[in-house]
């Protein structure tokens, strides 16, 4: 199997490029995200490879990184979610923000992706929120302050910090994100307040 490809980029098509590797051209179909991350024709680039074999065609598709050919293979163990619907879902989120929003179930996010719905969205965020950390840097207390807020377990000052933060119109991975690390530095005793203002300090770096 094709793993890595380090070539010339001969020329791009509408969601594929072919690259040039010592004279052989190879069509890989890539991201929108990764297509308009690429060169110029004629410059060198190096493209992590999936390679997709069938009966009737060897299908390779490449990606920016390792870790954004991770979660295309994540994407398509969630059923309903083939090649296309995961390389749309990667074409609109970067790798970082698609780790948040499962960590943080925020299907909102996920559905804004072209040819996903509400239902393959909320099973994209539920089949792969044990897995999303594995995969990009999300801090482990934002999953767990998640998961508490999801529950109703967080203190309540927790909780209305983060309420009072979307109420202001930041998105609720946003909120919640900056309220772990405003618990972690005004320690759990901190009050309401505190917690908003130490959050918005967060979101202001």
């Amino acid at each position: 199997m094709i793993g890595k490809l380090k070539g010339i980029i001969d020329s791009y098509g509408e969601d594929f490029v072919i690259l040039d590797v010592n004279g052989v051209g190879y069509q890989v179909h890539c991201s929108a995200r990764t297509m308009q991350a690429l060169p110029s024709p004629g410059a060198p680039a190096t493209l992590s490879i999936e390679t997709h074999v069938r009966e009737d065609q060897i299908k390779l598709f490449g990606f920016a990184s390792d870790i954004e050919r991770e979660w295309f293979r994540l994407l398509q163990t969630v059923q309903g979610v083939g090649a296309k619907v995961a390389l749309s879902v990667l074409g609109t989120l970067k790798v970082s923000e698609l780790a948040s929003a499962v960590a943080m179930r925020d299907k909102a996010m996920v559905a804004r992706s072209q040819g996903v719905g509400n239902k393959v969205a909320e099973r994209i965020v539920t089949e792969l929120k044990d897995k999303a950390p594995a995969f990009a840097s999300v801090d482990p207390a934002i999953v767990h302050l998640a998961g508490a807020l999801d529950e109703k377990r967080a203190p309540k000052p927790v909780s209305d910090a983060v309420s009072a933060l979307v109420n202001l119109g930041y998105g609720q991975p946003q909120a919640a994100a900056a309220i772990a690390a405003a618990a972690r530095s005004a320690g759990e005793s901190a009050d309401t307040a505190t917690l908003i203002r130490q959050g918005l300090k967060e979101l202001a770096k």
